[in-house]
């Protein structure tokens, strides 16, 4: 295990690359757009020239991919990393895509002999590059204790949660209350400053309160400082996580009064051209 690859190099892959060379591993990266590569390589990384070049390597393959189409495409493509990777390899998908697109790709690594497992992470950037992510792992159980030991290199909270999908199900739902939280706190902020309480203030009393929340800790200076450039979730890929949710939701036929609205404000933000600010500039 302690050759790894890894497909997806932007500002997630980049951390939980450090995270393994620190560890010893051997990385094999493929992304020709990575911003990274150059710091990477100084530290021992092997950037390819494409997927098949890392499943040739690597017996165990990470994804850090954008969307579920580009997860879909590189690995089941007409040249994915199924027509390349031995035969009782892993693929371990770190990206936030829906439950369908992962059952799908965990059916047709199964007809290969190949493992596939959803582990979607939480934890930002920061957490990447900390190796304190929190990943939550669908599919098989003995898979899952194979690559238990690599996935306690990229984070300090590895959780076992279900059947091939479950991981995917349970980082929507968390995205879902992130996004509801970043709203409400946004919203709660105008309010108390427009009546001379600073956002500050308020802040520091809700996380010593019943309010007390994750969201403040991680995304507070941008929600305190109404400034959003400083980017450590692109609103564009939390309104794209709130798309997955609701199609999600639809399936289980409850209703998403409050996540309806929420979606709608993310997709509101979007027409507004903030898709590259980050996550809190949603007001």
């Amino acid at each position: 295990m302690k050759t790894v690859g890894l497909i997806g190099c932007g500002a997630m892959g980049k951390g939980m690359a450090t995270s393994l060379l620190s560890a010893g591993y051997s990385v094999y990266i493929y992304d020709d757009m990575s911003k990274w590569r150059e710091p990477l390589e100084k530290q021992g990384a092997r950037f390819v020239e494409n997927g098949a070049a890392v499943a040739k390597k690597a017996k165990y393959v990470l994804l850090s991919l954008p969307s579920p189409n580009i997860v879909a495409e590189t690995v089941a493509g007409k040249e994915g990393l199924l027509c390349h990777i031995q035969t009782g390899g892993f693929l371990l998908d770190l990206s936030t895509t829906d439950v369908q697109t992962t059952l799908a790709m965990e059916k047709a690594a199964a007809a290969k002999g190949i493992h596939y497992l959803d582990c979607p992470v939480s934890g930002g950037p920061a957490g990447a590059d900390a190796g304190t992510l929190t990943i939550m792992v669908g599919g098989d159980k003995h898979a899952y204790f194979s690559v238990k030991p690599l996935l306690d290199i990229l984070g300090d909270t590895i959780l076992y949660v279900g059947d091939s999908g479950a991981g995917q199900t349970v980082k929507l739902c968390n995205n879902m209350l992130v996004a509801g939280i970043t709203t409400l706190l946004s919203e709660t902020m105008a309010v108390a400053s427009d009546h001379g309480v600073s956002r500050r203030l308020l802040a520091e009393i809700i996380q010593q309160s019943s309010g007390h929340n994750r969201v403040l800790d991680v995304f507070g200076e941008n929600l305190i400082s109404g400034s959003y450039d400083n980017v450590l979730f692109y609103l564009k890929h939390m309104a794209k996580d709130l798309e997955l949710y609701m199609a999600l939701s639809q399936d289980s036929r409850k209703p998403q009064h409050a996540a309806g609205t929420v979606n709608q404000l993310y997709r509101s933000a979007l027409h507004q051209g903030k898709g590259e600010k980050d996550a809190t500039a949603v007001y």
